[in-house]
């Protein structure tokens, strides 16, 4: 099996607006592939519909390794190997992060001895030996605590990962550090696709492939030249050269809602 997701022919809506349109994207294992598009375009979509988020009307399939994602419940699908960072990382005051690993490494069914000896091996590459023992999340900064998803997302080895905007709110210096990390996370047991706005993290990063999605559809992929031409002319410049007709003025609309954190599943 070469494939680590596959996924073809997705549309998907909720509360009767239509957000992804015949979507087909492929991430082999040992890749990593970036998604790029405007606000309102249906990333953070793709990450809920994959991980099983309610409420979401859909047709197309999604295999994770060969395996159909879609008739299976959460649980289920994380079992089988999909993990996801988080946009916005939650504070769990109380629950201390190698608590949280070893108890999330029992559900995966990895033997205790073994997440214990990955904790502490993976915790002095990636510099987390010191946030252990305190309470998931609390009192970190943005780029610590993106690098915490990493960091638990290498402990707990699936076989995809999704990076929701991983770069979203840090600075330059964060940026390079999470940049860091999710090169050092490449495997050939792991296929991981993120989710940006921005190109700065691409420079980075080694990306295999980069995939630009408008209107909920996957409207172009290529290479490094694919970034380079919209941090040149932007989202506008693209949908000029695809024909793709413009924005309403103003860009996407949006809810209010929207501006806070989401999750991909009910809590």
């Amino acid at each position: 099996m070469t494939t680590a997701l596959l996924v073809e022919n997705l549309s998907a809506g909720i509360d009767g607006k239509q957000i992804l349109r015949n979507l087909d994207i492929e991430v082999p294992f040992g890749e990593i592939h970036a998604v790029m598009g405007p606000n309102g375009s249906g990333k953070s979509t793709l990450c809920h519909v994959l991980t099983g988020k309610s409420g979401y009307k859909i047709k197309g399939s999604a295999q994770l390794a060969g395996e159909d994602l879609f008739s299976l419940d959460v649980d289920e699908r994380s079992r089988l190997g999909l993990m996801q960072s988080f946009q916005y990382p939650t504070e769990v005051p109380g629950v201390r992060l190698r608590e949280f690993l070893l108890e999330a490494a029992d559900e995966r069914g990895i033997d205790e001895d073994v997440a214990e000896e990955r904790i502490e091996r993976e915790a002095e590459r990636f510099g987390m030996k010191r946030f252990l023992d305190r309470s998931l999340n609390d009192d970190l900064s943005g780029g610590e605590k993106k690098k915490s998803e990493i960091f638990q997302i290498v402990v707990l080895q699936p076989k995809m990962a999704l990076l929701d905007e991983v770069d979203s709110g840090l600075d330059i210096d964060a940026v390079r550090t999470v940049s860091e990390a999710i090169e050092e996370m490449r495997s050939p047991d792991i296929g991981i696709l993120m989710i940006t706005h921005y190109s700065r993290i691409l420079n980075y990063l080694d990306v295999d492939r980069i995939h630009v999605m408008i209107d909920g559809q996957i409207v172009d992929s290529g290479g490094s030249e694919l970034a380079a031409e919209l941090e040149a002319g932007g989202y506008a410049a693209l949908r000029e050269r695809l024909g793709i007709e413009p924005e309403p003025e103003g860009g996407p609309m949006r809810k209010p809602s929207d501006f806070f954190t989401e999750t991909p599943f009910d809590l």
